[in-house]
């Protein structure tokens, strides 16, 4: 960012040491609250198309409206400055991978994909964000952290197949992974811009860049096919816009913004665990003792991975707390 740029006028509030974030739990305590917000994404998403009594536009784009409408209404109570040109790029961005390609892409595979299946091969996802945050964010992190994140993705395809996998590509996987891609880098320049204008901050302002899109994306969904939905099936599309789509975001920008993006990202890696047992639950899919031995062996990649130190660590001066919004 330019130091002439108008942005410097919002920049968040900075905390003066790592000891003092460590205090207050640091960026994976904030990446694990995040995630435990997304963990339902998948089994809701699954509830909410069952039947056809959504459309996956309806469900992929209303939600983000629904949550765009919340994030208007907050920016509008703080007061909050609008970004800089140069920072709007970068939510355009953000938003093309949060907000627009990874709904639209989970919520047509999981028309088609169980749950606990489309769980797993999102479970990709932070190995994707670590290779994106080291080609933008030009972080370094050592050996062991590649061999630990490896190890953590293989689990999870293994993971995948003794689950349930069909051992075939299916059309429903080529739409994970295609929304593993676009949710990698949106959680990588999320995260960057975080540092700059704040977690909740980012996700709104995104929320916001693709409320006309997402808006039109709605209306079509519905002029074509109207909703017929339970009222569990409406309290599921209530959770995906209010949580996964805004408040879970507030906890994951925050936690990425607080780095480094490599480490926090691997927190991702329980999300499977967590999906699959919300799943059970709520879907009543199989849960076996495969899957419970399966999932530990993921958990324990994961803090494995969070465990390693990155060769160049962030400054102090690059962890940001929740910004204080200036009033005009």
């Amino acid at each position: 960012m330019n130091l002439d740029s108008s942005a410097t006028t919002n920049s968040p509030t900075v905390l003066p040491s790592a000891p003092a974030l460590r205090s207050c739990g640091g960026g994976l305590r904030w990446g694990f609250v995040g995630v435990a917000g997304f963990s339902l994404t998948v089994p809701l998403t699954r509830i909410a198309v069952q039947d056809h009594a959504m459309s996956p536009v309806f469900v992929g784009a209303g939600r983000a409206v629904l949550a765009a409408v919340l994030a208007a209404l907050v920016l509008t109570a703080t007061r909050t400055p609008v970004p800089s040109p140069a920072q709007w790029r970068r939510i355009a961005v953000v938003a093309a991978g949060v907000v627009l390609g990874f709904p639209m892409m989970t919520t047509y595979a999981l028309s088609t994909a169980s749950a606990s299946h489309g769980a797993v091969m999102i479970a990709l996802l932070p190995a994707a964000t670590a290779l994106v945050a080291v080609a933008r964010a030009r972080e370094h992190p050592p050996r062991r952290f590649w061999v630990t994140a490896a190890l953590g993705a293989l689990a999870t395809v293994s993971f995948g197949l003794i689950h349930g996998g069909s051992g075939t590509i299916r059309a429903s996987d080529l739409l994970l992974l295609g929304a593993v891609a676009a949710a990698a880098v949106g959680y990588a320049e999320g995260g960057l811009l975080a540092k700059e204008i704040g977690a909740w901050q980012t996700i709104s302002w995104a929320l916001v860049f693709a409320s006309p899109i997402m808006t039109a994306l709605t209306v079509w969904s519905v002029a074509g096919q109207p909703p017929s939905a339970s009222a569990t099936q409406w309290a599921s599309f209530l959770y995906l816009g209010a949580v996964s789509m805004f408040l879970a975001f507030f906890a994951w920008y925050h936690g990425l913004a607080i780095g480094p993006i490599t480490r926090v990202s691997q927190i991702q890696l329980t999300q499977p665990v967590l999906s699959i047992a919300w799943a059970a639950l709520l879907l009543h899919e199989t849960l076996t003792w495969t899957t419970i031995l399966g999932g530990a062996v993921v958990v324990g990649c994961a803090l494995a991975a969070v465990r390693s130190r990155s060769s160049h660590p962030s400054s102090p001066s690059s962890f940001a707390a929740f910004p204080r919004t200036p009033r005009r």
